[in-house]
């Protein structure tokens, strides 16, 4: 079975990003993304309204850490402090070796290979660091960036389930893709 730990917390760099850890201070920046629709857009969960909101979030974020449940990067430019997006693992199923990764970017820094470049490094950390063996994403199959992101990553699709989750009042469509260790 797999062991975990995430303490102390694991901070990744890339030549333009640093992931580390979310602070109480990222607040107002981590609520400009999850309280927008267009960000939200593909993502089944309620926006955001108020500052309390995500910071409720951070804290669940770092006690998923601490807990070693999962864990959850902020993205940040090197040299600017600013979050500009959120990476991390979660739903983490030590028993098959087997986690779920799921990210956000603001857009004005999209379409510049900085998300490419935080999931590769991610990925990397969970095959090397944290030994998994396999890794998915689950997407809303209207996603063309994010299934695109994933396919340049080495990330292959495994399924499609029609209507699989009721959320928000609706029925939700889902695609799995997913890399594995040996295929890197």
């Amino acid at each position: 079975m797999l062991t975990v730990q995430f303490t102390p917390f694991p901070e990744l760099r890339t030549p333009r990003l640093l992931l580390r850890q979310m602070q109480p201070a990222d607040a107002a920046h981590l609520l400009a993304l999850r309280s927008s629709p267009a960000v939200m857009r593909y993502i089944p969960r309620p926006l955001a309204q108020t500052e309390a909101d995500v910071l409720a979030l951070i804290a669940q974020y770092n006690q998923m850490v601490a807990d070693n449940e999962g864990v959850h990067w902020a993205i940040t430019l090197r040299g600017q402090p600013a979050l500009i997006g959120t990476i991390g693992f979660f739903n983490i199923r030590k028993e098959h070796l087997r986690a779920e990764t799921g990210y956000l970017l603001h857009p004005a820094q999209q379409g510049k290979g900085l998300m490419k470049e935080a999931l590769n490094m991610v990925t990397d950390y969970g095959f090397n660091t944290m030994r998994l063996h396999s890794i998915e994403a689950v997407i809303d199959p209207g996603n063309t960036p994010s299934a695109r992101l994933l396919e340049k990553c080495g990330f292959v699709k495994e399924a499609h389930l029609r209507e699989s989750a009721f959320l928000m009042g609706r029925f939700w469509d889902a695609v799995i893709y997913s890399r594995l260790t040996h295929l890197r």
